[in-house]
């Protein structure tokens, strides 16, 4: 038990119970019972961490998510994320949370990462960044591949959140360690991961209760929806930089 993670649970998974939401969790079992691991997640929605997060408490374990460092200048936020012992990400010094992050690995816990870095607005899986691979490398860890689907139907970028009772489906899968060699160059390494993360989320889809009519917003072209392609979705994420910098 820890004096702020513990709680915090306790009061998402009284949000989850409120608003109905229906949790099915696959493939726990391959979260290792000790010892260091990435978690690697897929990112629809706001809520993936926290989501992502029960997997490892179902299987015993606490997950450490590498989150941007803004929000730990919230005065509600921060303090939380402090005590969770979650690790902040400098974009603009990047080394310091990436060596924190190996050296939590190496002593042994899981740490969450978005292989994407930003949600997908396609709902299909962006890029991955290489990131993954190299902190797996260095901290000696396998790869925890875990899909989330259907979170984007609660809040995600754009779209007003979902936070009454509204019973809506989602997975979360875990899928089999995946293993890194030391040597392995990163860039073929990260392709391998997310071919074996794309292969599990499209799993995932086939098995997803029927996607309601009203939300064929919220799913990808793909699949018949009206969401954003891929490409479309990539150049709105630059238009958005883009006015970040000049704001």
């Amino acid at each position: 038990m820890e004096p702020v993670y513990t709680p915090v649970i306790g009061l998402a998974r009284a949000l989850f119970a409120a608003q109905g939401l229906k949790i099915t969790m696959s493939g726990v079992e391959h979260v290792p019972s000790h010892g260091g691991a990435v978690m690697a997640i897929n990112h629809t929605g706001y809520f993936d961490f926290t989501y992502a997060g029960l997997v490892g408490v179902k299987a015993g374990r606490y997950v450490r998510f590498m989150a941007k460092k803004s929000i730990w200048s919230n005065p509600v936020a921060g303090p939380l994320m402090k005590g969770m012992k979650h690790i902040p990400v400098d974009r603009e010094a990047g080394l310091g949370s990436f060596d924190a992050a190996r050296d939590a690995l190496r002593s042994g816990e899981i740490i969450g990462v978005f292989p994407e870095a930003t949600i997908s607005r396609s709902f299909e899986l962006k890029a991955f960044k290489s990131g993954t691979v190299r902190l797996a490398q260095e901290g000696g860890v396998p790869i925890l591949p875990v899909t989330i689907w259907g979170s984007q139907r609660v809040w995600t970028k754009g779209q007003p959140r979902k936070m009454g009772r509204h019973g809506i489906p989602l997975l979360i899968t875990v899928g089999a360690p995946i293993e890194v060699g030391a040597d392995e160059k990163p860039g073929l390494a990260t392709i391998r991961v997310r071919a074996a993360m794309e292969a599990q989320l499209r799993a995932d889809q086939d098995r997803y209760p029927a996607w309601p009519a009203a939300e064929r917003h919220l799913l990808p072209t793909r699949l018949g929806g009206t969401a954003p392609t891929p490409q479309e979705a990539d150049a709105m994420d630059v238009a958005d930089r883009k006015s970040r910098r000049t704001s």
